[in-house]
């Protein structure tokens, strides 16, 4: 088990890797970094995802190029990553959609956030580099990877041996952050 200490250590050592070296990624540890977001937490146990494993280097590269934008320049360092993971959102059960409409808030995707950060969290404890990807082109993903139209590709996970230094994380001192009993 994990003690408080080497959880926290496992926090500051996960950053978002944007160098990949050319090694492959053993399968049991892809397994792992997947279940351990099919073990997240979420809203009244309403499991809204599917993970789609892409390793495949043909069928990788073009689910990577569908995440760049050569005008932006963003991006394009996918395409190193070993391993994609898209990460789809799924419907959730009654309980779970039921509180989004009472309370006017979507938990899926809050769902989705804690799998996603799951897993990058566990590929930091595997030895592995991640990055989070966001802008994307779920049209072209969709039909890659035959998903159906009614589902929701929310995020791609890189995944690989980093070829990156680790950085010292720039965050906000503690007290603008945080608080007791008061805003």
């Amino acid at each position: 088990m994990v003690d408080g200490e080497g959880m926290l250590d496992l926090v500051n050592r996960r950053q978002s890797d944007r160098r990949y070296l050319d090694k492959p990624v053993e399968k049991e540890k892809i397994e792992r970094i997947v279940e351990a977001g099919r073990l997240s937490p979420s809203a009244c146990n309403g499991q809204p995802w599917r993970f789609i494993v892409v390793d495949e280097p043909e069928l990788r590269a073009e689910v990577a190029a569908a995440t760049e934008s050569q005008v932006l320049r963003m991006n394009t360092f996918v395409q190193q990553a070993p391993v994609l993971i898209v990460i789809i959102r799924e419907k959730s059960n009654f309980n779970s959609r039921a509180g989004d409409l009472l309370k006017n808030k979507d938990y899926s995707l809050i769902d989705i956030g804690i799998a996603t950060a799951s897993m990058s969290y566990q590929a930091t404890a595997e030895g592995l580099g991640t990055c989070i990807i966001g802008w994307l082109d779920e049209k072209k993903i969709k039909r890659l990877l035959g998903i159906p139209a009614s589902k929701k590709v929310e995020l791609v996970l890189t995944v690989g041996y980093s070829d990156n230094t680790s950085r010292t994380k720039l965050r906000r001192p503690p007290g603008e952050v945080t608080s007791y009993n008061r805003y």
